[in-house]
């Protein structure tokens, strides 16, 4: 979003002394910075705590600011974790297509999609538990009903995917492809709870681990 100034009189950015202008404490620029600290700390503590144990107060609290305050920036925390949410699903979603959209076997494409679902575990690791502890209770708001909607959608990439693999012989007939794809979303989302940054494994191991044993099993032969 950009704004357009008026000819108020203020000196331009390049005036008085060829100095930059500095942002004022109440500047879009600094307002969209503590949004953004926010969220980030709210993010926090949904994953801590739980979005429905999680008051106003503790995120105010938490930021250092009054509860008051904190409606300048949200008029609800349920605004805050729909900002989480929104922008997890669309960020996800653009990058399953952008896998998509190369054109690679449905073994590749999948292999792909696994290890993009992997790497969100570190930088959406708050978004991904809130899903895990909060889906049912959020989903069933009139606000969330894109939450449903957009699960569907990523679905559909992830089966199609496994289906286009079944008719060129790379995956077994006798399975289920949407069962198949939602054990194997089910194996990545819960995994936000026991995985650890800084691990034995990063995220990038842990995909090619998973992918290693869903393609090649257990067994020696």
């Amino acid at each position: 979003m950009t704004t357009t100034s008026t000819n108020s009189g203020r000196p331009k950015a390049n005036e008085g002394g060829g100095g930059t202008r500095r942002r004022g404490k109440g500047s879009p620029a600094l307002a969209s910075e503590r949004r953004e600290h926010l969220v980030k700390l709210a993010a926090e503590l949904f994953a801590e705590k739980g979005f429905q144990a999680t008051t106003v107060r503790n995120i105010a609290e938490e930021a250092g600011i009054l509860s008051g305050s904190l409606y300048h920036h949200f008029d609800s925390k349920e605004s805050i974790v729909d900002e989480i949410l929104s922008g997890f699903f669309t960020e996800i979603m653009s990058a399953y297509q952008g896998v998509i959209d190369q054109g690679m076997s449905p073994r590749d494409t999948i292999a792909g999609l696994v290890r993009l679902a992997f790497g969100t575990l570190e930088p959406h690791r708050a978004a991904i538990t809130v899903m895990q502890n909060d889906w049912n209770y959020l989903k069933g708001m009139d606000r969330f009903a894109y939450l449903t909607k957009s699960e569907d959608e990523v679905e559909k990439m992830w089966v199609d995917t496994i289906k286009a693999g079944q008719k060129d012989g790379s995956f077994r007939e006798d399975i289920d492809p949407k069962l198949t794809y939602r054990m194997i979303r089910d194996t990545v989302w819960v995994a936000v709870r026991w995985f650890k940054p800084g691990g034995r494994l990063n995220s990038k191991g842990l995909a090619e681990h998973y992918l290693k044993v869903m393609f090649d099993g257990i067994n020696t032969h």
